[in-house]
């Protein structure tokens, strides 16, 4: 599954003064690590945040957004959000 390049192209412009960034292909999508932790991505037209355990809970609570579940598995800490939730 390809990922979004123009969405790619919004989050490294918005990460472009943070050091310790980088990114990884996989997950048939496009990650950013921050200091070796996985903060961002993409996959397909979703956007990945990891929220962290505090903020799970209302992140789900928002509209287009879902449990991480890429593998089957919800990962407790990460939400998707749907295209139709990411502002322009």
């Amino acid at each position: 599954m390809a990922y979004n390049e123009a969405l790619a192209n919004r989050l490294r412009e918005a990460l472009a003064r943070e050091r310790g960034v980088d990114e990884i292909k996989m997950m048939g999508g496009l990650c950013f690590m921050i200091d070796g932790h996985m903060a961002l991505g993409i996959v397909g037209t979703e956007l990945m945040i990891r929220v962290g355990p505090d903020g799970y809970e209302h992140a789900l609570a928002r509209m287009h957004a879902r449990e991480m579940d890429f593998t089957g598995r919800s990962m407790r800490g990460f939400v998707f959000v749907e295209s139709a939730g990411i502002r322009t």
